[in-house]
């Protein structure tokens, strides 16, 4: 039985008696072998003794033809196999003993030295440069572009603004709605043990207030829009970018950028404020559940001391933080996905880098907004 085999579709192989005999038909000609050095390497080769290469049902060789063939020959006797071709008709051995005359002899593997410290250390560094550059100059790109829309609305998919508002915002609903319970539940829970120490039940609307409205909230639900959304633009720009939809859409004479990326930064810059508010209402529920069940504190009480605790300015601080952190999901996933290149792995590395770009970037202006939240006293008044 075969161990692997491919197709009938121009070149065919069909490796035979546990790697040792390779069977070889149809067209190897230049014509003819497309994709057929990734089939053979999928096959199972032995690791020993004489391999066989029966080229009887060859239906056309060229000279494209013969260097595969040729490859095939040395990279087994690297591998310690003695390699004999059989069948060949006498006008292809003929085409053969010319190329193979011409040919290299050994198929050298290139070793390049390891980077020293100092090396390494450049390159990361101009790497990140030229990350960033690329970065800067997206950002360019797409301000022109949502500018010029702006002014021309018709430039604007608002089919696909709508689109994308569902999907990064209605269909998010339910796992922020469960996340920010959850987790204002767990805050209710941390300072209920803490407060009931000093019979500061009431306080804990205060706790539960400011840590979800200033902080957990627009937060939480950035790091999931990021997972969830961000991780979705760059897995579809990426493949759109791998199978050479961009390219055709450039041929075509569309913008990929008002395509693509300008509907999922419209989309994302509306939805997320949306849906911070919704994880602040759902996060001081799951707290003031806690507190009435744990503390005492009935609603009313709490709702009360709520009012009194939390100012607007506490709850516009954090819902301003939104419409930022929108913007670096967007654009993260985006630029990330336009660098995929080649390949599915390409793809899925760039997805992952998407994903970790955002929640770094994101955790990076939260800290900013910290500080100068604590320099201004913003926020607190």
């Amino acid at each position: 039985m075969p161990e692997s085999s491919t197709a009938n579709v121009g070149a065919s192989v069909v490796l035979l008696e546990a790697g040792h005999r390779l069977v070889c038909g149809g067209d190897w000609s230049v014509h003819g072998i497309a994709g057929l050095r990734a089939r053979l390497a999928k096959l199972s080769w032995g690791v020993s003794g004489e391999l066989v290469i029966d080229f009887s049902q060859v239906t056309r060789l060229d000279t494209a033809g013969v260097w595969v063939l040729h490859h095939i020959e040395m990279d087994r006797v690297q591998h310690g196999q003695a390699v004999r071709v059989e069948g060949m008709h006498a006008q292809y051995a003929t085409l053969r003993g010319l190329v193979e005359s011409r040919a290299p002899q050994k198929i050298e593997t290139l070793n390049a030295p390891a980077p020293g410290l100092l090396e390494a250390l450049g390159r990361k560094a101009w790497h990140w440069f030229e990350q960033t550059r690329g970065m800067l100059h997206f950002m360019g790109e797409n301000t022109v572009a949502l500018l010029r829309a702006l002014k021309s609305p018709r430039h604007l998919r608002f089919r696909h603004i709508f689109a994308n508002i569902q999907q990064a915002g209605f269909d998010a609903l339910p796992i922020v709605g469960l996340l920010s319970f959850l987790i204002g539940m767990v805050i209710a829970y941390q300072g209920a043990v803490q407060l009931a120490r000093y019979g500061a039940n009431i306080f804990i609307a205060d706790l539960v207030g400011h840590a979800t409205l200033r902080e957990l909230a627009p937060m939480m639900v950035a790091i999931i829009v990021a997972g969830r959304s961000g991780s979705a633009y760059a897995a579809q720009i990426g493949t759109m970018k791998v199978t050479e939809e961009i390219d055709a859409l450039r041929t075509m004479g569309v913008s990929p950028l008002e395509l693509l990326v300008l509907p999922k930064l419209i989309a994302l810059m509306i939805t997320l404020p949306l849906l911070t508010v919704f994880a602040d209402f759902t996060g001081v529920l799951g707290g003031m559940l806690v507190a009435s069940t744990q503390l005492d504190v009935d609603i009313y009480t709490f709702l009360d001391r709520f009012d009194d605790a939390i100012k607007a300015s506490t709850f516009l601080f954090g819902v301003g933080k939104a419409p930022v952190f929108a913007l670096i999901i967007a654009l993260v996933g985006c630029y990330s996905g336009f660098q995929a290149r080649g390949s599915a792995d390409s793809v899925g590395r760039q997805t992952t880098v998407s994903v970790v770009q955002s929640i770094f970037l994101i955790i990076i202006a939260d800290a900013i907004f910290s500080i100068v939240a604590s320099a201004t006293n913003l926020g607190w008044k």
